[in-house]
């Protein structure tokens, strides 16, 4: 008897074990499904090497006068450029989506954003795309399920982002790709 019952325990013990990784792997899929869910292509640039300045690389890129840009938005993404995805991540070793945009915002703007693209979503005034300015938020949902990701509007249908592929990178939000999944866009009210 005393063995039926330690048997018992032991199989009731190796199936709730089984049941508890079997939760976290399905857990663990859905935190990085819902999560900066940027999986297509990006448009990549790469900096030109000459001596031009950092305000007139990005005006051209663009497509606007140097005057235009806030130099110090500008110096931040650049020092950021190319640095990877990582899920949670808050350094140029690795940062998500919503992690670059929130500091983004508290070094360049000195506001406070939630740490979720979901949470920073419900903090806009909301715009139509063609009312975006420079500093405005671009939302997308990817996953079907609300807001997983998040960027930072620039000029001329250009915003900044980081892709789960290519890190943090300047991207067209009228591509094709990027406009199917553009589901909210405004100014941050904090």
């Amino acid at each position: 008897m005393y063995l039926s019952g330690l048997h018992l325990w032991r199989r009731y013990a190796m199936l709730l074990w089984s049941r508890i990784q079997t939760g976290l792997a399905i857990l663990s899929v859905l935190f990085f499904l819902a999560s900066c869910g940027v999986k297509k292509k990006t448009a990549s640039y790469e900096k030109p090497n000459t001596k031009s300045s950092l305000t007139t690389y990005y005006a051209d890129l663009l497509g606007v006068k140097p005057n235009d840009l806030n130099k110090d938005l500008y110096a931040f993404i650049d020092s950021w450029m190319g640095s990877p995805h990582r899920l949670g991540g808050m350094s140029r070793a690795g940062i998500d989506c919503s992690g670059f945009v929130n500091l983004a915002f508290r070094e360049i703007y000195h506001k406070n954003l939630p740490r979720t693209s979901r949470d920073m979503a419900e903090v806009v005034k909301r715009k139509y795309d063609n009312q975006l300015r420079e500093g405005d938020l671009v939302f997308f949902s990817f996953g079907g399920k609300g807001v997983d990701h998040v960027g930072i509007y620039l000029h001329n249908d250009r915003f900044v982002h980081v892709s789960t592929k290519q890190g943090v990178v300047i991207s067209n939000l009228k591509d094709a790709w990027y406009y199917k999944y553009l589901s909210r866009c405004g100014t941050p009210e904090i």
